[in-house]
């Protein structure tokens, strides 16, 4: 959870950084208190701890992706949410799930895809895939020269 609750600070303090106001949405299987099990209190937990140390970013979950995203849903699913339907950052609650709706939404949607960002570097770092496409590689040495000017600020 501790892990979980750097990761969202460290990415919303990155959003930042890019002009967009973070609102962190820590996506899990459940909203809210709908769900229990050890997967949900890992991201409830890291919630609690990213909102206890920096209480000046709107961070909330455990979230459905739907809830995250759809102001509908997010009206009936977490109707007292600050970030409901309307995140713009995602917490996904392990590098499985992550991994895997990334590369699904890269490679299905019609959109511009810039990523992934690692974050807890000292340096900037960022990875690509080996299935990586030229824009991809494009994209990722502009987000890492975006990064490295940033940090010499």
């Amino acid at each position: 959870a501790e892990q979980l609750a750097e990761i969202a600070i460290q990415s919303a303090d990155s959003a930042i950084a890019f002009g967009i106001e973070p609102r962190v949405a820590m996506l899990s299987y459940s909203t809210g208190t709908s769900g229990a099990g050890s997967d949900v209190e890992k991201v409830r937990e890291a919630t609690r701890l990213a909102q206890e140390k920096r209480p000046d970013l709107m961070i909330d979950g455990p979230l459905q992706y739907d809830a995250a995203v759809m102001a509908d849903v997010a009206k009936s699913k977490a109707p007292n949410s600050p970030v409901a339907g309307r995140a713009t950052v995602f917490i996904f609650p392990d590098l499985n799930t992550g991994n895997t709706t990334y590369k699904a939404v890269q490679r299905s949607a019609d959109l511009i895809s810039i990523g992934p960002m690692l974050q807890g570097m000292r340096k900037p770092v960022n990875d690509l895939s080996r299935g990586a496409l030229v824009d991809d590689i494009v994209y990722t040495i502009a987000l890492t020269a975006i990064q490295a000017s940033q940090q010499q600020q």
